[in-house]
């Protein structure tokens, strides 16, 4: 597998973390804690993604990390906020989170080993 591929693997990987939040609190009730949640979660999740594209343009090796260690902290925080929000115990709206979560801890864990391998 080429690089340019493995990188358009995980950019398109963090969009559609990005995309599925988004659908995922369009869901939830209108609370104003769920709306506030919501919010928050929408811009880490975004963030995310939108941090390993920047990463990819780094104009020196310094640049690059901090943008992955940027998306490692983004990738926690959604994690954050998926816990935080109020799915009124509905099963599908608590698989849809539980898949969220899983899937922020696998971003965190992907740029954790990006950090180690090249630092």
């Amino acid at each position: 597998m080429t690089k340019t591929k493995h990188k358009f693997d995980l950019e398109e990987r963090t969009f559609n973390f990005a995309l599925k939040s988004r659908i995922f609190v369009k869901k939830l009730a209108k609370t104003l804690g769920n709306i506030e949640d919501s919010i928050q979660l929408v811009k880490a999740s975004g963030s995310v993604g939108a941090n390993y594209i920047e990463a990819n343009e780094a104009l020196s090796k310094k640049d690059f990390f901090m943008r992955i260690k940027i998306c490692r902290k983004e990738a926690k925080e959604s994690c954050y906020w998926l816990r935080l929000v109020d799915t009124n115990n509905k099963l599908e709206l608590e698989n849809e989170r539980e898949d969220l979560i899983q899937e922020a801890i696998e971003l965190t864990n992907i740029f954790g080993s990006i950090i180690r391998k090249n630092s």
